[in-house]
């Protein structure tokens, strides 16, 4: 069964720009770069049925390219921190496309997500490193500008259930946008 979850992907020119905050942090587990992605929404372990009704449900997905920016350097686990991330900054389209995708995985049969929402890019996955280590790990590793670039597609992806972290494969793409071929414009389907 594959493990899979909808995300965006990272563009290479932006991941290139979120590798000088690699490395320097003890007991850290580096992402690699090609690697780096949004996550949307994970699905989990599905069967091959589920995964050909998520493909055909995100090949209906009716959202537009947006803007995504990165703008800074966070960590989840508070006390026992587990991951260090660069935060996206929330917006309506990026908000409302994972929204959609919620209620498609709900009609689907999913489970609820479990967790809020928070987009983000996982940079590395933590063990046993200290808040206070990664506390001046944050300090030193300012996101000067905001990094921004064009969402442009939906990935559907897999991972190995052993391996976090990658390496994560690419499933099947899905255009955002009515300017591709066969992609009907908002409400044309209901005009047919």
């Amino acid at each position: 069964m594959p493990r899979l979850f909808t995300a965006l992907e990272i563009p290479a020119e932006v991941a290139a720009a979120l590798t000088p905050h690699r490395g320097g942090l003890s007991g850290a587990r580096w992402i690699d770069p090609p690697d780096y992605h949004i996550t949307l929404r994970f699905l989990g372990d599905v069967d091959r049925r589920t995964a050909n009704d998520v493909d055909a449900f995100l090949g209906d997905i009716q959202s537009y390219p947006f803007e995504v920016t990165l703008d800074a350097l966070g960590t989840f686990g508070g006390d026992k921190p587990r991951a260090v991330y660069a935060r996206v900054q929330p917006t309506p389209r990026l908000t409302e496309l994972q929204a959609d995708l919620e209620r498609l995985m709900r009609r689907l049969g999913l489970p609820a997500e479990g967790r809020k929402f928070v987009p983000h890019v996982t940079l590395a996955r933590l063990r046993d490193t200290s808040p206070l280590d990664v506390a001046h790990f944050l300090s030193l590793h300012p996101i000067v500008r905001p990094i921004s670039f064009t969402a442009r597609r939906l990935a559907l992806m897999s991972s190995r259930d052993s391996v976090g972290g990658g390496p994560y494969v690419l499933e099947a793409a899905y255009p955002l946008g009515p300017s591709y071929p066969n992609r009907p414009m908002r409400g044309d389907h209901q005009r047919r």
